[in-house]
């Protein structure tokens, strides 16, 4: 007789560690269930979590031909799902955190006159720095969906110095223009800002001018960099930006055309104290800030929206995704090392 198994969860990002899970699964099962957490909880969760659709999908793109035969996907409305009444499964697949639910489900199915399933715990896949791969890690902008970090603090020993290469693929702007008037720079960040949907935070504001005219539509930034200069120029308009507004100031140093430490460190610090503390961080850069988006959406949440000018045009909007962590990752492993 085919055995049938259960397993459940919410599968946002999929990773090396739920491919593990359905692997075992089907290893140990003829034919396999998977309950995917439904869309009304999951937005409850968290609003960064993919639609159900796409995530199941997601799951099906990476299981083999011979997997998918094995395979039916359904949408799970509780902690439990159709496990408390199943007469045909014989088998449940869990992690450690979920052992326990399973032996709740067995637990019902005897006071239904069922017999109970056997448990499967599966071990968890471990990333490179020992700890759980899980998605809200992806999710957090800690690591990949291969349990990677995203930059090597190794890597930033040395300065990085923009190539030519690299200066060619940071002339078109990375995210979406909105444009307005140069005299009046509200207009194009009340545009980018309305853009945004609420789940969009942290809100990150680099450079003065785009600071100073988003504290000017009373836009609360989570976290601001500044360099007192705009278009390389040193600008007063930045004593008009109220310090005070920020819970954290912290100053570091980047000359131009190049990312140094200082600065990786300072936007690492910015982002955890949003992340770790809700707290709010401004940072002092002498020299310049331009770069640190390319910092920024490596290190940054998913999500996150990071808003920068556009000399003569308006602004940049670009939220951080897996794809705008790739290119920066790949931006930064084309910039020459040095030791200055």
């Amino acid at each position: 007789m085919s055995s049938v198994g259960l397993v459940g969860g919410t599968f946002d990002f999929f990773h090396i560690g739920h491919q593990k899970l359905i692997n075992s699964c089907l290893k140990n099962c003829d034919f396999l269930e998977i309950w995917v957490l439904s869309d009304e909880i999951t937005q409850e969760k968290d609003p960064r979590i993919s639609l159900w659709k796409e995530r199941c999908h997601i799951i099906k793109q990476n299981l083999s031909l011979e997997q998918s035969s094995r395979v039916t996907f359904h949408e799970l409305l509780d902690d439990y799902g159709v496990a408390l009444s199943h007469k045909n499964a014989t088998k449940i697949f869990c992690t450690s955190e979920t052992f326990s639910t399973c032996q709740i489900i067995n637990q019902k199915r005897l006071e239904r006159g069922l017999k109970p399933l056997s448990i499967i715990s599966v071990s968890h896949e471990l990333s490179k720095d020992g700890r759980i791969i899980s998605s809200s890690r992806i999710r957090n902008g800690e690591i990949n969906r291969n349990g990677e970090v995203w930059i090597n603090h190794k890597h930033l020993e040395s300065s990085l110095h923009l190539t030519k290469e690299v200066e060619s693929m940071l002339k078109d702007p990375f995210g979406k223009l909105f444009e307005g008037p140069e005299d009046d720079h509200s207009i194009a960040i009340t545009d980018a800002i309305n853009f945004l949907e609420d789940f969009h935070s942290p809100i990150i504001g680099v450079g003065d001018v785009t600071v100073r005219a988003l504290q000017n539509i009373d836009c609360k930034v989570s976290i601001g960099i500044i360099d007192e200069k705009t278009k390389r120029v040193k600008w007063d308009g930045y004593r008009e930006i109220d310090q005070s507004l920020y819970d954290n100031i912290i100053q570091c140093t980047n000359p131009p055309g190049i990312l140094t430490k200082s600065l990786f460190d300072s936007c690492e610090k910015a982002i955890n104290n949003w992340v770790e503390k809700d707290q709010t961080t401004l940072i002092l850069v002498d020299g310049e800030e331009d770069l640190a988006p390319l910092f920024l959406h490596i290190i940054a949440p998913i999500k996150s929206a990071i808003i920068y000018g556009q000399p003569n045009k308006g602004v940049v909007l670009r939220i951080t995704e897996l794809d705008s962590k790739i290119r920066c990752q790949k931006i930064l492993n084309l910039c020459e090392k040095r030791n200055d």
